[in-house]
């Protein structure tokens, strides 16, 4: 299951270099994760490293 921001999203922009399979996008007033090419971080990293670097906790299971 992918990933999703929440409307909390700061628009800080943290999370986007994060993502190593480049799923984070900036929307219009916030970040997108696209669920289609959202992987967790699995193969990657050991926890999604987007949730990690996050300071509005808002991105969370979709």
């Amino acid at each position: 299951m992918a990933l999703f921001i929440t409307d909390e999203c700061t628009y800080c922009g943290a999370c986007e270099p994060e993502c190593p399979v480049s799923a984070i996008t900036a929307g219009d007033d916030a970040y997108i994760i696209d669920a289609g090419s959202c992987t967790e971080c699995e193969g990657y990293a050991d926890a999604p490293a987007c949730v990690a670097v996050c300071p509005a906790e808002c991105i969370v299971q979709g």
